[in-house]
């Protein structure tokens, strides 16, 4: 009789065999499931081109942003340059989306563009970065007062010392700063930055009498406005080099520094920021916030404009990046993690001139630069 031995190993195999089938074609299917999936994401993801303010160049290179942008379908190429070059450089038909500093920029490329819409983002007021020193050389003279974690700046004083050339060495109780020097804010330039317009416009309102300054304005008053500017020498075009300047060379190159909140707030935040107990703000007073306006032209820069007011995520990156928006509890809480004890809310707040006034001030001031 004869004996047929089976083989243990082809039974495996008949067994095995169709098991190993399945799962080679269910992953199969799953790779080209994911890889139509990506596909049709990346066809979703819209590219959208824009210029942009330097002070917000770093919110848009954070990945954190570019991710929460693209999950939201959007990927945003950005160029910067000066707020108040927004406008003209815009007019070549290749962007999306404008997004100046203030609202007199914001004005000027809506009055060029017939159909943008506007987003009024996210705002920071006006603030100069000093050092306490020089904070309570000025507190010393009455023109600065201390709140404690932070300072402010009665610019009506302030002013009459730009008026009467006054230099610190005049000043009282200078021993800290007792060199020959003027008193004067270093801005940026006005003829391209908006940080300088605000300047300007904070300065506009005191000098006239504490109201906002309209066409019909005193000749007298564009002489003291010009001082503040022309008698500070070269000046950069962007807000980040003067605070760079500040954060890198210290208060003998520069003492008062017109800067935006957020820059301050961001790098006092940020991990391995270069700042000192020394390094103090003072607000003006009166005070003006700049407001950040998204100009769009098309139906996907609006989608845009609509995440940036409107996404959780987005709002708490914006406040990580110093700005202030509509999400007030987070920015106490995000304040809190820092130790920032600055003023949530500032009293003595004014609007800028119209566009045309502003407009019309800073181009007469630049005739003094020719």
């Amino acid at each position: 009789m004869s004996v047929t031995v089976r083989n243990p190993n082809s039974s495996l195999r008949r067994v095995l065999g169709p098991i190993l089938s399945l799962i080679l074609l269910v992953g199969v299917g799953a790779g080209i499931w994911y890889s139509a999936s990506d596909a049709l994401r990346a066809r979703q993801v819209v590219t959208i081109r824009g210029l942009i303010g330097s002070e917000k160049e770093e919110f848009f290179k954070d990945e954190r942003v570019v991710a929460a942008l693209r999950r939201l379908g959007l990927q945003v190429e950005i160029e910067k340059a000066g707020s108040r070059e927004i406008a003209a450089k815009l007019n070549n038909g290749e962007y999306d989306f404008g997004f100046p500093a203030g609202i007199p920029g914001a004005q000027k490329i809506q009055a060029e563009r017939p159909g943008s819409k506007a987003y009024d983002v996210f705002f920071t007021p006006m603030a100069i970065a000093s050092w306490k020193p020089i904070a309570e050389i000025l507190v010393a003279n009455g023109i600065a007062k201390n709140e404690g974690a932070y300072y402010t700046l009665n610019m009506a004083e302030y002013l009459k010392l730009v008026e009467n050339d006054v230099r610190w060495s005049d000043l009282k109780n200078n021993e800290a700063y007792n060199v020959n020097k003027r008193v004067l804010i270093t801005s940026t330039d006005i003829r391209r930055s908006n940080s300088a317009a605000m300047y300007l416009a904070l300065s506009s309102y005191v000098l006239n009498g504490n109201n906002i300054v309209q066409s019909n304005y005193n000749p007298d008053l564009l002489a003291d406005l010009e001082k503040l500017f022309l008698a500070q020498g070269f000046t950069e075009y962007s807000s980040e080099a003067p605070f760079e300047d500040y954060l890198v060379m210290g208060m003998g190159k520069a003492p008062l520094v017109m800067i935006y909140e957020a820059q301050f707030i961001t790098q006092t935040t940020r991990a391995g920021g270069n700042m000192s107990d020394q390094m103090v703000l003072l607000y003006p007073d009166p005070n003006l916030y700049t407001k950040h306006i998204l100009v769009t032209f098309n139906a996907n820069a609006e989608k845009l404009g609509d995440a940036l007011e409107s996404d959780e995520e987005l709002q708490k990156l914006e406040i990580e990046y110093g700005f202030r928006n509509s999400n007030l509890a987070y920015q106490q809480e995000f304040w809190q993690q820092h130790n920032i004890a600055l003023p949530q809310n500032l009293l003595n707040v004014i609007e800028p001139p119209s566009y045309e006034v502003i407009e019309g001030l800073i181009q007469q001031i630049e005739a003094k630069y020719n």
